[in-house]
Order: C-alpha cells, then sequence, then structure tokens
C-alpha cells in the first residue's frame, strides 16, 4: 500500500501568504464526526475519484475571490491539503487562462509520493493540465507549459489566432470546440472521450460562471476562509446570469476556524 507524506509536507501546491497562521488538523464534523484528525490518505478515500466535473474554490466569508488579486491570500496549510489532494485525484485539471497567468501557474507535476499513490491506483503519474483559452494569450514559456510533465491541452475555438494557435502547439496540444466561441460541452465531452473520467476545475469566476450556466458542474468543493475581505473583490463566479442549480451537502470538515465543504449533485 501506498501511503500519503504526512500532513504539511507536500509541495505540489502553490505557495500562500497566510501561512501557518491557518494550519490545523482536518476533522469530519459532518455528516459522522471523526474522533480524531484526518491523515491524507483519508482525505484521498473521502473525496474520491467521482466520474464528471469537480469544481474546487477558497472564498471569505463575504463571498470574495481574492485577495489583493490572488486567491492565495484566502487561503492557508490546510486548505492546501486538500487542494493537492484533489489534483492528485483528477485525470485532468482544468483552468481557464486568466487564471493560469494571474496565479503563475507552474507544471502540474505532483510530489513522488503523490505520483507513486496514481501509479498504485492505475493512473498516470501527472494529470493533465487542460487550459481554456479564447484569445489563445499564453506564454508558451510559463512553466506550466515548458516544464509540464505530461503534454498539456488547451481547448479553444476555430476563430482563434493562427500565430498564438501555432507558438503554443509547440508546447501543448490545441484542440478545437466550437466555431467563434468554446463550445463548453463539447470541450467537456472530447475531454471524456479521451478518457479523461475525473476532473477537476481550479477557475477562475469566469469559466466556473460558463460552467455553472451549461449545466456542467457536478461537483463544488469550497473552503470558506474565516476573513471578511470586505468590499471590492469578485465572487467565485462571474458572467452571464443562467438558472440556479440545485447541490446536496456530502460532507463538512474543519481545520481550526476554515470549513472545507463538499457538494455534489
Amino acid at each position: 500500500m501506498v501511503r500519503l507524506p504526512a500532513p504539511g509536507s507536500h509541495t505540489d501546491a502553490p505557495d500562500d501568504r497566510a501561512g501557518q497562521r491557518m494550519s490545523a488538523p482536518i476533522r469530519r464534523i459532518w455528516p459522522e464526526p471523526a474522533s480524531g484528525p484526518l491523515d491524507d490518505d483519508a482525505l484521498a478515500e473521502l473525496y474520491g475519484r467521482p466520474p464528471g466535473l469537480r469544481v474546487n474554490f477558497v472564498t471569505s466569508l463575504d463571498g470574495a475571490v481574492e485577495l489583493d488579486g490572488y486567491s492565495a491570500g484566502l487561503s492557508g496549510a490546510s486548505d492546501k491539503r486538500v487542494f493537492g489532494i484533489l489534483r492528485m485525484l483528477c485525470d485532468a485539471l482544468v483552468v481557464g487562462a486568466g487564471t493560469l497567468r494571474t496565479e503563475n501557474y507552474r507544471a502540474l507535476r505532483l510530489t513522488d509520493p503523490r505520483a507513486a499513490w496514481r501509479r498504485a491506483h492505475g493512473l498516470a503519474d501527472h494529470p493533465t493540465l487542460v487550459v481554456v483559452s479564447a484569445a489563445l494569450n499564453l506564454d508558451p514559456q510559463q512553466g506550466a507549459f515548458a516544464d509540464a510533465p505530461v503534454r498539456p491541452i488547451i481547448l479553444t475555438h476555430a476563430a482563434a489566432p493562427a500565430d498564438r494557435r501555432a507558438a503554443l502547439a509547440e508546447v501543448a496540444e490545441v484542440v478545437t470546440v466550437g466555431e467563434d466561441a468554446i463550445d463548453l460541452p463539447a470541450a467537456v465531452a472530447e475531454l471524456r472521450r479521451r478518457g479523461y473520467r475525473s476532473l477537476l476545475c481550479e477557475g477562475g469566476p469566469q469559466l466556473f460562471g460558463a460552467l455553472t450556466t451549461a449545466n456542467l458542474v457536478d461537483e463544488l468543493c469550497l473552503t470558506m476562509s474565516p476573513l471578511l475581505a470586505g468590499p471590492g473583490a469578485g465572487r467565485i463566479t462571474a458572467g452571464p446570469p443562467g438558472p440556479p442549480r440545485g447541490l446536496s451537502l456530502r460532507h463538512v470538515l474543519a481545520a481550526g476556524d476554515m470549513l472545507l465543504l463538499r457538494y455534489r449533485r
């Protein structure tokens, strides 16, 4: 049996400025309270690898998606643990181009213990990075592409600039889904056709809003940071309004004053 490293020892999540001030053991408080803290193996079993599209976000108590322009200000060591485990569990990680640029994504390269866990469960060592970009305003030299252990996929549409398409084709597979706009249902269907059964989306808000409107979100993992951000920041979702979508609460975890919620339809 491959066991995961002790809490706090992983390095495959982005750096955050919240640091240790929000570091605490993670405990299950609903539906069946656990008597002790959950290790990474227990968390992996709890979240599992359900089929469909899982979205992962962190938010302040008053609904902010970021502090000073970055989501890292809302995060903490406990949230990063779950962040890393969700990456380990997925087949492909889906992210919008704006989030990739703003958060300065590095290569989607897991730690050796997490890669070993994936091999033991019949998965490739690393999930595939999938970037959704209409304008293809991406830097081929960014680490997410240039240092990727698995060739990334970029989802775009037929009218995207040909010169940018050619440049990015050197470091990623550029896939067309739609004529003059990205067809998200077709994009998700194409990923599933390629064998990506369990998808994880890390945003940003525009992509989350579009996926919700298209009724493609099967699960939301939401970390509630114990902060009031105040006015100014946007929400975790954005874009044209659409019909509400119902989800059911599956579990509630707590790490000090931080809550980690999982909803699924």
